[in-house]
């Protein structure tokens, strides 16, 4: 009797293992579809001709999700002294630098009076004072990558507007902090391409992250691979019980004999 309790225990929490283990498995499997449709549509949509950058009321400057990562082109002059600085951790440049620094985002005005923010690019952050500022003489032509609102993960502290310190890039608070009409700023940013990188190599601009680690099948197989060996281990001690009460039972047969 005890020992069958015990076996009905142990069914129980394989059932339970078995269960949890496959649900994550299965949801590993979702993130691998999700993934690859994310890696489809980002080099879909930066590799394609650049298109102009939607302006205020468009739809397409409105909808972050079906604009993210498409390749835009602008044109306009840039704004000087209203440079923000945010921080970033650059962990595979394809420029000549990395690792912790800011994303230099400088405000650009269209000719109708729209206010755009461009990522001019990457700076270390001992470098700082070595990015060249914008030319505000006369208008420019920026190519890149349009870029919806970065989300405030729960765990990110709050942007330093005093110390020009921010965390997210957020077109319209940055003009709100700038003193920018944040009624004519699009709802976007855009990271310049890398012919944007001026002569004095800062900021180093192309740097939107184009590639993403794509994991997702080893870990469904892991947990699938858990799930059967928690299945294996409970039909092992299933065996072993049956083996045990076989064994019990010949041997009071012969006691009683």
């Amino acid at each position: 009797m005890i020992g069958r309790t015990r076996l009905l225990v142990a069914a129980a929490a394989t059932a339970t293992a078995v269960a949890v283990f496959v649900a994550l498995g299965t949801w590993q499997v979702q993130r691998m579809h999700w993934k690859h449709r994310l890696i489809e549509t980002v080099s879909a949509r930066s590799r394609a001709p650049a298109i102009p950058a939607p302006r205020l009321g468009e739809r397409l400057a409105e909808d972050g999700e079906a604009l993210d990562y498409t390749h835009v082109e602008i044109g306009g002059r840039f704004l000087g002294g209203h440079d923000a600085h945010v921080q970033a951790l650059l962990g595979e440049p394809r420029g000549r630098l990395g690792g912790p620094g800011y994303w230099i985002v400088s405000p650009l005005e269209r000719p109708n009076g729209e206010i755009v923010w461009i990522n001019r690019g990457f700076v270390p952050m001992d470098r700082l004072a070595e990015a060249t500022p914008p030319s505000t003489e006369g208008a420019t032509t920026i190519a890149g990558i349009a870029r919806r609102v970065e989300p405030r993960g729960a765990f990110l502290p709050d942007d330093d507007a005093a110390r020009n310190l921010w965390f997210v890039r957020d077109a319209r608070r940055l003009s709100a902090a700038f003193g920018l009409p944040v009624e004519r700023t699009l709802p976007y940013t855009i990271d310049a391409d890398a012919a944007a990188t001026p002569a004095s190599g800062l900021p180093q601009a192309g740097e939107t992250r184009l590639a993403f680690p794509d994991d997702h099948l080893g870990y469904a197989l892991t947990w699938y691979g858990l799930a059967v060996a928690a299945a294996g281990v409970f039909a092992v001690r299933v065996r072993s019980e049956r083996r045990r009460g076989t064994r019990t039972t010949v041997d009071r047969s012969r006691g009683t004999a």
